[in-house]
């Protein structure tokens, strides 16, 4: 004989959260990024390319962008290029404490070939566009999961 069993409520916050790796709280990631803000709200390249010791032409071409991209401040500003700026920052922020520091983070990100990702290093991936592919795997190690 079936047991019949009255149904129970849950309140949101009893239940399961609903937010999966790709939908995480960008809190974690965040101060690195939030380090290189300028009061208008965009980043502040100039800052960048001392903090990680490159030109302004190497930070380009690391974000995926073309090396002329930030020679001028119009183009500093333009989405694309903010974006993409933003999602290097956002990785390189994820890994700096276990990588053991920002020169050693930023050295992952550009070099080390990421077996679960067809071996390809998340700058490859940031570059054709697929920084959730990355976040995603970082959330997914930050759990406990296998590289």
């Amino acid at each position: 004989m079936a047991s019949l069993k009255t149904p129970t409520t849950r309140t949101p916050s009893q239940g399961r959260s609903r937010r999966g790796p790709a939908q995480s709280l960008p809190t974690r990631d965040m101060p690195l990024v939030m380090g290189f803000m300028d009061a208008a709200g965009g980043l502040d390249l100039e800052r960048i390319t001392a903090s990680f010791g490159m030109t302004k032409s190497q930070l380009a071409e690391t974000a995926g962008l073309g090396r002329d991209t930030f020679q001028k401040s119009a183009r500093q500003r333009a989405p694309k290029a903010q974006a993409r700026v933003r999602e290097m920052l956002e990785i390189v922020g994820r890994i700096e404490g276990w990588a053991g520091g920002r020169p050693q983070a930023m050295a992952w990100y550009r070099a080390q070939p990421i077996a679960a990702l067809d071996g390809r290093t998340a700058e490859a991936l940031v570059k054709s566009g697929r920084a959730g592919t990355v976040r995603d795997y970082l959330d997914h190690l930050a759990m406990g999961g296998f590289a």
